[in-house]
């Protein structure tokens, strides 16, 4: 993701800048922008190869982890259980 400065309005107020998209947009000239890449890039594809792993993941962040279907659970604990 990248843009490139078009030019700048006469007053300095608003500057140019044309998007990966082609189209041009106006902002204010006051704005700020990062230069370089993201850190972290790519973290995600390394595989999960482990349950343990995902279990250490989402333990830190909320309880939706493992998923068990209803058909596997007992008839008290959801609708679709038994049989």
């Amino acid at each position: 993701c990248n843009c490139m400065v078009v030019g700048h309005s006469d007053d300095g107020r608003k500057t140019r800048i044309r998007l990966p998209s082609g189209s041009r947009k106006t902002i204010p000239s006051t704005c700020r922008a990062v230069v370089g890449i993201t850190a972290g890039g790519g973290r995600m594809d390394k595989p999960v190869l482990k349950a343990g792993s995902n279990y250490h993941k989402y333990r830190v962040k909320r309880n939706c982890w493992p998923k068990v279907r209803g058909s596997a659970m007992n008839p008290v604990e959801h609708p679709h259980g038994g049989g």
